[in-house]
C-alpha cells in the first residue's frame, strides 16, 4: 500500500520527471514571474505607466537615461518606460492566453472529428489545415485583422486563434486515430454512448497531454506575433503600454545613442518566450511516457 501510494499516478511521475529536468524548472519560474508581475503590476510599478512624468525641479523628464530615479529610463514623452514593461506584460499575457483558448477550441475539435470520424471529413479538415498552413503566418494573420476592419485587441487575439489552430489540430488527429481502435472505445461503442461523449469524454483525456504541450509551446510564439503585429500598427494602440509598440516608436532613437526604449522591451520579450519555450520543452519530455525511468 505504501508503495502504491508513493506513485501517485500518471500524472505524479510526470511531475517527478519535470522536476529532475533542471530547465524546465527554470522556465516554470520564468513564467510564473511574469504571470505574477501582471497580475500585481499595479503595486509593482513605480509609476503610472501613460503618465507624463515632471521632475521636482521643473523639466520634464524626457528620453531619460537609465538611473535610480528610473531603472529603465523615460521615453520621449516622458513616460517610465521600467513601469510599461510591467503593465505591458498584462497585453503579452492577455493575448497569449486568450488566442490559445481560441487555437484550441478550433484545433481540438476539428482534430477529434478527424481523428475519430475518418473518411471524408478527415479528407476536408486535413485539406483545410495544409490550406492554412501554405499561407505566411504572419500575412495570414494581417489578412484577418483587415477583415474585421479593427485592430483592437479582442480582434488580434482571435486573428491570431482563427490561424494558430492547425498545429494542435494536427496533433489531435494524431492522437485520435492512435486511439479510436482501442479496448476502451469500443467498450463505450458496444454500450451504445453517443459520438459526442465518446470522443470528450474517453478519448480527449487520453490524449490531452501533448495538447497542453503543443498549446503551451505555442505561447511564446502568440507572444512574438503580437509583438511583430504591435510594431506594425496592430493591436494596442498608443499610449496603451506594449512591448512591441515601445519598440516600435524606440528604435527610431537606436541611431542617436537613445537605446533604452527599445532595448529593454525586446529584453521582456525574449524573457518571456524562453520562459515558455522552456516550461513547453519540459512538459513534452515529462509527459512523453516512453522517457518514463
Amino acid at each position: 500500500m505504501a508503495k502504491k501510494s508513493k506513485s501517485g499516478g500518471l500524472w505524479y511521475e510526470a511531475w517527478l520527471r519535470f522536476k529532475r529536468n533542471k530547465l524546465a524548472m527554470v522556465g516554470l519560474v520564468m513564467a510564473l514571474s511574469v504571470i505574477l508581475v501582471a497580475i500585481f503590476a499595479p503595486l509593482i510599478a513605480p509609476y503610472d505607466p501613460i503618465e507624463q512624468l515632471i521632475w521636482s525641479e521643473g523639466a520634464q523628464a524626457r528620453l531619460a537615461p537609465p538611473s535610480l530615479r528610473h531603472l529603465m529610463g523615460t521615453d520621449i514623452y516622458g513616460r517610465d518606460i521600467l513601469s510599461r514593461i510591467i503593465y505591458g506584460s498584462r497585453i503579452s499575457l492577455q493575448i497569449g492566453i486568450f488566442a490559445t483558448i481560441v487555437s484550441l477550441l478550433i484545433g481540438v475539435s476539428l482534430g477529434a472529428m478527424a481523428g475519430y470520424i475518418g473518411k471524408w471529413v478527415d479528407d476536408l479538415i486535413s485539406w483545410l489545415i495544409n490550406v492554412v498552413f501554405a499561407f505566411p503566418f504572419l500575412l495570414f494573420v494581417l489578412a484577418v485583422i483587415a477583415v474585421f476592419q479593427s485592430p483592437s485587441l479582442r480582434v488580434v487575439y482571435i486573428a491570431i486563434g482563427l490561424v494558430n489552430w492547425v498545429g494542435i489540430a494536427r496533433v489531435v488527429r494524431a492522437q485520435f486515430i492512435s486511439l479510436r481502435d482501442r479496448e476502451f472505445v469500443e467498450a463505450a461503442k458496444a454500450l451504445g454512448l453517443p459520438r459526442r461523449t465518446i470522443i470528450f469524454k474517453h478519448i480527449l483525456p487520453n490524449a490531452i497531454a501533448p495538447v497542453i504541450v503543443q498549446a503551451t509551446l505555442g505561447m511564446g510564439s502568440i507572444i512574438i506575433t503580437e509583438a511583430g503585429l504591435a510594431f506594425l500598427g496592430f493591436g494596442a494602440q498608443p499610449p496603451t503600454p506594449s512591448w512591441g509598440l515601445m519598440i516600435s516608436e524606440g528604435q527610431k532613437y537606436l541611431s542617436v545613442g537613445k537605446w533604452w526604449w527599445a532595448i529593454f522591451p525586446g529584453l521582456a520579450i525574449i524573457y518571456t518566450v524562453l520562459a515558455f519555450n522552456f516550461l513547453g520543452d519540459g512538459l513534452r519530455d515529462a509527459l512523453d511516457v516512453r522517457l518514463k525511468r
